[in-house]
């Protein structure tokens, strides 16, 4: 399956401005589509809102201590082998 990464850099975004544009993108997901944001933090409001909604959703710290954030609405990709970290 050709999926389709759809890019969210929040790392130099402010409150409340990463949730509200992550929520717009989750609308917009098919299958075949994943949101993939960058954040300087666990956004944790996103990820229970995602998983409230039955996205698939995987958050990974990295070493430079940023976030790596992946929400699905398909349940059967394997997230995890699509991180950048």
């Amino acid at each position: 399956m050709n999926l389709h990464k759809i890019d969210l850099d929040a790392r130099s975004l402010e409150h409340p401005k990463p949730l509200e544009m992550a929520m717009k993108i989750l609308q917009t997901l098919d299958e075949k589509s994943y949101l993939y944001m960058l954040h300087r933090k666990n956004p944790l409001p996103l990820i229970d809102l995602a998983k409230e909604h039955q996205y698939q959703v995987v958050n990974q710290e990295d070493q430079a201590k940023e976030w790596h954030i992946l929400i699905s609405k398909n349940t059967q990709i394997d997230l995890t082998t699509l991180l950048d970290v």
